[in-house]
C-alpha cells in the first residue's frame, strides 16, 4: 500500500515531529571535508564537535543517519539558516521528491530503493542541502546509503569531486541515487520474465499474487522516478548561479539516466498488462482443454450408458417382445464386444477430426 504521513488536524505549520518509528533512535553525523589537495573524514558525537571542526573555506558533507534526533536537527536548522518548514519536510518521510530555493540554500528532497537482505524493496527519504561550502544530507536511516562510491572517490581524488564545489558534490549524490534504480529494476525485471514462463506452463493463483506484486513494485518504483525527473530539469535550468554550467552538463546525464528508468519502468508495466491478459488467456485454454477431455469422454460412454441401461430394465422374458438376449449363452460377452466395439469406433472418430 501506498505509505504516508500526517500531522493531526489543527496542527500548525512548521511543528517538528519524529515518526513513531524513528522515535528515540540515535543519529549519526559524518564529515567528509576536502578540497583539491586534502581530505578529511570522521564520525562525530554531537553538533559542537562537527562545527568545531567545520571549516567554511572547504567543501564540507554532513551525512546525517537517521531522523530520531529533534535537537540535532534543530541545531543543524539553527547553525545554516533551515527554514522550519524545510526541516518538517524532513521528518515527513513521505514527501513526494522536490526542489526548493531559500536564500541561503537549495532544499532537495529524494528517494533511495535498495532491495534488503531477507528480499524487501525498501524506499528510504533522503533530503540535501546544498549551500556555500557545505552539503547537508539527512537519510531516513543509519546504515543503509548508494553514497559509498562517492565517499570512495572522495578519499581516492578520482573525477571531478574534489576539483569542484558542493554543487557538484550534490550531483554526484543525486546521480548515485538514480543509479540504484537499475539494480532493482533489473531484479524486478527477472522476476517478471520467470512468472511469464510460468504463467505459460501453469497459470496458477500463485503465480497471479506474484504478478500483482510486481505491479505494486512498479507503481512505487514510478511514484518515485517520475518527480526525480522533474528535481533533475528544475536543477538544469537553474538561473541562481548556485549550480554552475559545468555541473548542468552532468546534470543534463543523470537526467537521461532518470529518463531511461521511467522508460524501463513504463515497459515493465506494459509486460504486467500483457502478463495478465496472458494468464487469462492461460487460464481460458487450459479450461477448454479440460472441457473438450470430459466432453469426449461423456461422448464415448453415452451410447454405452444407453445399452446399459436397456439391458438393465429385466422385463419378463415370457413375451416374445421382451429381450432375448437375455438368455444367451455368451449374451453378457456379446454385450461387451458391442460395448467396446462403440466405444473404439467413438473414440477414433474423434481423434480423425482433431477434437482431442
Amino acid at each position: 500500500m501506498i505509505r504516508f504521513n500526517y500531522h493531526q488536524p489543527g496542527t500548525p505549520p512548521a511543528t517538528l515531529t519524529v515518526p513513531p518509528k524513528h522515535s528515540g533512535k540515535a543519529s549519526t553525523i559524518r564529515l567528509i571535508q576536502y578540497d583539491g589537495e586534502s581530505v578529511f573524514e570522521g564520525l562525530f558525537e554531537n553538533f559542537e564537535a562537527l562545527m568545531e571542526k567545520f571549516d567554511p573555506e572547504k567543501v564540507n558533507w554532513i551525512n546525517i543517519g537517521g531522523i530520531g534526533d529533534l535537537d540535532l536537527l534543530q541545531n543543524f536548522g539553527e547553525r545554516f539558516k533551515i527554514h522550519p518548514l524545510a526541516l518538517e519536510d524532513v521528518l515527513n518521510t513521505t514527501q513526494r521528491p522536490k526542489v526548493e530555493l531559500f536564500p541561503d540554500h537549495f532544499f532537495i528532497i529524494s528517494e533511495m530503493l535498495y532491495f534488503e537482505e531477507n528480499g524487501r524493496l525498501v524506499f528510504e527519504q533522503v533530503s540535501i542541502f546544498v549551500g556555500d561550502g557545505f552539503v547537508l544530507t539527512i537519510q531516513e536511516e543509519e546504515g543503509q546509503d548508494g553514497f559509498e562510491h562517492v565517499r570512495q572517490r572522495l578519499r581516492a581524488g578520482r573525477g571531478f569531486v574534489r576539483k569542484r564545489g558542493p554543487d557538484y558534490l550534490a550531483y554526484a549524490l543525486l546521480d548515485g541515487i538514480v543509479d540504484e534504480f537499475f539494480p532493482v529494476l533489473e531484479m524486478i525485471g527477472d522476476g517478471i520474465e520467470e512468472l511469464e514462463e510460468l504463467l505459460l506452463e501453469k497459470p496458477t493463483t500463485s503465480a497471479l499474487r506474484q504478478l500483482y506484486e510486481s505491479k505494486r513494485l512498479l507503481l512505487q518504483v514510478r511514484r518515485a522516478a517520475w518527480p526525480q525527473r522533474e528535481v533533475l530539469n528544475a536543477l538544469i535550468r537553474d538561473d541562481t548561479g548556485r549550480i554552475h554550467q559545468e555541473t548542468q552538463v552532468f546534470l543534463r546525464d543523470c537526467y537521461d539516466h532518470i529518463t531511461q528508468t521511467i522508460d524501463i519502468v513504463e515497459s515493465y508495466r506494459d509486460l504486467t498488462a500483457g502478463l495478465m491478459e496472458l494468464y487469462l488467456s492461460s487460464l481460458g485454454v487450459r479450461t477448454n482443454d479440460i472441457m473438450r477431455v470430459l466432453t469426449v469422454v461423456s461422448t464415448i460412454f453415452i451410447p454405452l450408458t444407453f445399452l446399459a441401461g436397456v439391458y438393465g430394465m429385466n422385463f419378463s422374458t415370457k413375451s416374445p417382445f421382451n429381450m432375448p438376449e437375455l438368455h444367451w449363452e455368451f449374451g453378457y460377452i456379446f454385450f461387451w464386444v458391442v460395448s467396446a466395439l462403440i466405444a473404439g469406433v467413438t473414440f477414433y472418430i474423434v481423434k480423425k477430426k482433431r477434437w482431442l
